[in-house]
């Protein structure tokens, strides 16, 4: 994964938002970037269970990468698509 020619311009775009999610005690990490272009993400620690998480997915990680990698096509958040 860490070979997609966007794997650093997405790193960088998510070390921008990354200290204001360790600060509420979560973060996030890159899954998978597939050929397409497509984004999966993970939140991690408290932004997973926390009731804010789809706001903070929308508004912060993924306006974030729209803004610095515009060619990603879409930005999706795995754990928000768990099933049990």
């Amino acid at each position: 994964m860490e070979n997609h020619p966007l794997y650093s311009k997405v790193q960088a775009a998510l070390d921008s938002i990354r200290p204001y999610l360790i600060a509420d005690g979560g973060n996030v990490e890159i899954v998978e970037i597939t050929e397409d272009n497509r984004l999966k993400l993970n939140l991690l620690g408290a932004c997973k269970s926390c009731n804010m998480s789809a706001m903070t997915f929308k508004a912060g990680v993924e306006e974030a990468i729209r803004r610095e990698v515009p060619e990603i096509i879409s930005v999706e958040e795995l754990s928000q698509t768990v099933q049990s």
